[in-house]
């Protein structure tokens, strides 16, 4: 019997030349326990017969990832580029998929801060979550900031530390919001446990990978083969008074050595393996 504490769930990014009925079939043979959704994967005209499938899997939903969600132009998802279209498709994603994602998180960033005024961009943030957040307690859903890894300042983000997350979060002070927290983006920041026992009562979505220097914008690794300490971050949110999902969240393209190509199903067990040896202690990759 696994050891590890919590739910083993995978987002289905890591799975990216599946389709989403494969991921449903493969992630429950396999022994996954959540699925983070992508809208990407989803499709609309068939969005009743999808969640049925989901449903029939028994796989629970952790989290979604909306096609776009980001309030201003990013790198990966550069239109529309007007703030408030943006944040329209946004609200549809929102009132489109709550019905089939009651209690859920939808995972937002800020997007890129347009000529580097992160200032600027921060506040547009915070307006749009303030805007955001009743639509989501409406809803019965809920929203979770993702601060991203500092690669990512002025085409992805205005936030790369967990505490700049938390100014917004206060800022909007609102019980719908809380912080998505991906050990890839934020292990670099200086003393990351104490921040993540800061950040526990907003913590209400947890994503793991590992890094070895990037050789693209999506070149990371399976948890415990790279350098990320996940077994102290691990143990950080728990003692932080997290009880949800881990998901696995890996990133895998324009590498020679891409893990996309290779056997995902190996990657996903191979992932819960690890998972349950990083609980134990470090591993080194």
């Amino acid at each position: 019997m696994s050891r590890f504490p919590f739910a083993f769930g995978m987002n289905e990014f890591t799975t990216q030349p599946w389709s989403f009925e494969e991921d449903l079939k493969h992630y429950a043979a396999l022994g996954v326990e959540t699925i983070e959704l992508c809208e990407s994967k989803l499709d609309p005209h068939r969005l009743d017969e999808q969640m049925a499938l989901l449903k029939d899997s028994g796989l629970k939903i952790s989290s979604f990832q909306p096609a776009v969600r980001t309030f201003g132009a990013s790198k990966m998802m550069p239109y529309p580029q007007e703030p408030e279209r943006r944040l329209a498709r946004l609200e549809d994603s929102m009132r489109r998929h709550a019905p089939h994602a009651q209690g859920v998180p939808f995972v937002v960033n800020t997007g890129a801060p347009e000529n580097g005024d992160i200032m600027s961009c921060i506040r547009r943030t915070v307006e749009a979550l303030r805007h955001l957040c009743p639509l989501a307690q409406e809803l019965g859903i809920t929203l979770s900031l993702e601060p991203l890894n500092p690669t990512s300042i002025n085409y992805e983000t205005a936030i790369w530390t967990i505490d700049q997350a938390l100014d917004v979060i206060r800022a909007v002070d609102h019980p719908a919001l809380g912080l998505c927290l991906d050990y890839w983006n934020i292990w670099q920041q200086p003393d990351v446990c104490e921040a993540i026992h800061r950040a526990g009562p907003f913590i209400n979505v947890v994503q793991i990978s590992d890094w070895r220097t990037p050789r693209s914008a999506a070149d990371r690794r399976i948890p415990g083969k790279g350098c990320i300490p996940l077994h102290e971050l691990l143990h950080a949110t728990w003692d932080a008074g997290f009880r949800g999902a881990c998901a696995v969240e890996i990133f895998s393209s324009d590498v020679p050595d891409s893990l996309y190509e290779g056997d995902l199903s190996t990657l996903i067990t191979q992932s819960r393996d690890m998972l349950e040896r990083l609980w134990e202690g470090p591993v080194t990759g």
